[in-house]
């Protein structure tokens, strides 16, 4: 599919996806990567091969947005779309690397957050429990699942870096460097991210609003902020070789953009379809998740001792949960004002991150589709 010099706001965000072959690209890389893996893995033990079809059921589900924002911003920093360029053929690599390190980390993540299912399937650790479970094999399903999910998330990792090296391996080493060293802080921001959301699902909460509102944000831009949209558009520029000021212009826009994408997960994770998410609606109160849009309820509320408050902190953690339960808490929040607030945030930060895309020195059509792909991060159902 080509796309014009004018963007592409006409398009569906499956239609931006699709453009310049970019999700069949990046899904073949992926396939390819996944096909190795498996000949090595059954060469090791048949009996691992379970791992690699768990990996393979939820890499084949992925919107491919992060792969996305690496492609289009290294093209509007003047990369070329020839399929047989090397730069084009790398970015297209590291992007299959994005999504494969996305995948680990939703591996690790649905273990930490106890989660049921992932992208409408069962998620990981929960398969290798039925599968143990199925099988009479010795001691504990659920101890297995998270076992065996957690050595998956390892593996998959290990081929996020292994995908990321053979794509780099054919630029200059210069380029290669710089987009190696920001994919490895990458890395870094987010393991650093999930441990401070497992420390602030522990530390005290409720007492201050404002300051767990804070402690929230802090958690969504290490967490997923960064990988989500600023990491992948740095990457991309660097990819094009425009070098460290222009990777550091378009990070300038993917970070307030990276937030809203987050926060529209969370409101998704309280008000969102089931049909359209691919989890069941309230998910995130069952997790106990300390998001914004909790502290920000929490702070509008005007009796943080009374009826509604003990509505929702009460429903914050408790795996059972019902959808009247969820649908009394969604009352909650909406009565507060809070999701009207979040929102207002979500809005607020889709306008800092599109006027700084619009003062970045960048080509069409990669501007364009850049823009349009910023608006289908936050304007979206799942």
């Amino acid at each position: 599919m080509s796309v014009s010099s004018a963007g592409t706001g006409a398009l569906n965000p499956a239609a931006l996806l699709d453009a310049e072959n970019l999700r069949a690209d990046v899904d073949a890389a992926v396939t390819a990567h996944l096909g190795r893996l498996a000949a090595e893995v059954s060469a090791i033990s048949p009996s691992a091969e379970a791992m690699v079809g768990e990996a393979a059921g939820l890499l084949m589900g992925g919107k491919r947005l992060r792969a996305a924002f690496c492609y289009w911003s290294f093209r509007a920093h003047g990369g070329s779309p020839d399929p047989l360029d090397p730069a084009r053929v790398a970015t297209v690599r590291v992007g299959a690397a994005l999504e494969l390190f996305q995948a680990a980390a939703l591996l690790h993540d649905d273990v930490m957050d106890n989660s049921d299912t992932r992208r409408g399937r069962p998620t990981a650790h929960r398969s290798f429990a039925a599968r143990h479970a199925d099988a009479g094999w010795a001691g504990e399903p659920g101890r297995f699942g998270d076992a065996a999910a957690i050595l998956l998330g390892d593996l998959v990792l290990l081929a996020a870096q292994r995908e990321l090296s053979a794509a780099l391996a054919q630029l200059p080493s210069d380029v290669a460097e710089a987009a190696r060293a920001r994919f490895d802080a990458m890395q870094s921001e987010v393991v650093v991210g999930q441990y401070l959301d497992v420390l602030v699902q522990a530390e005290p909460w409720g007492e201050d609003p404002a300051s767990d509102e804070e402690r929230a944000r802090k958690v969504l831009r290490a967490k997923s902020a960064s990988y989500s949209v600023a990491a992948p558009l740095a990457l991309g520029a660097l990819l094009a070789g425009a070098g460290a000021r222009a990777a550091a212009g378009i990070e300038a826009a993917g970070q307030p953009l990276g937030e809203a994408f987050q926060l529209r997960d969370d409101v998704l994770g309280v008000f969102g379809d089931p049909a359209v998410t691919g989890k069941p609606a309230g998910d995130d109160l069952r997790e106990g998740k300390r998001t914004v849009v909790v502290a920000r309820t929490l702070a509008l509320l005007p009796d943080v001792d009374g009826p509604e408050a003990t509505t929702l902190t009460a429903a914050l953690g408790d795996r059972g949960l019902s959808d009247e339960d969820v649908a009394r808490v969604r009352e909650v929040i909406v009565r507060s004002g809070a999701l009207d607030a979040v929102e207002q945030l979500i809005a607020d930060l889709a306008v800092r991150a599109h006027a700084l895309l619009d003062l970045a020195d960048l080509s069409e059509p990669g501007r364009g589709v850049l823009t349009d792909l910023a608006h289908a991060a936050v304007d979206r159902a799942a």
